[in-house]
């Protein structure tokens, strides 16, 4: 019997392996669009280093871009009603020749 039988109407099964599931730390996105797709490059950079690697990149069409900026507001919004307001604190501008350039 397929999974899809077994599972309720609507449902997926979605697999998280190990390695995956320890998650990539991230201080720094840079987003890029084109009129096909979003591309977010997710970058750990440290302090006093002039270089920085992208760790992950993830690509996305415009409709679920939309729904990942929406499910983050909510989100952020139930947890500073948890939490408290999450502060922003002031950080020096990110130089303009950081990274690449986006294009698609």
């Amino acid at each position: 019997m397929s999974d899809q039988k077994t599972n309720k109407e609507g449902q997926i099964n979605i697999e998280l392996d190990e390695k995956v599931a320890e998650g990539t730390y991230s201080n720094l996105a840079i987003i890029n669009h084109s009129v096909s797709e979003f591309i977010v490059d997710f970058i750990n950079i440290m302090p006093g280093q002039p270089k920085a690697k992208v760790k992950s990149r993830i690509i996305l069409t415009p409709q679920h871009a939309k729904r990942l900026a929406k499910a983050l507001a909510e989100n952020v919004k139930k947890f500073e009603q948890h939490h408290g307001e999450i502060k922003d604190y002031d950080q020096p501008p990110i130089p303009m020749n950081f990274g690449p350039t986006g294009e698609a």
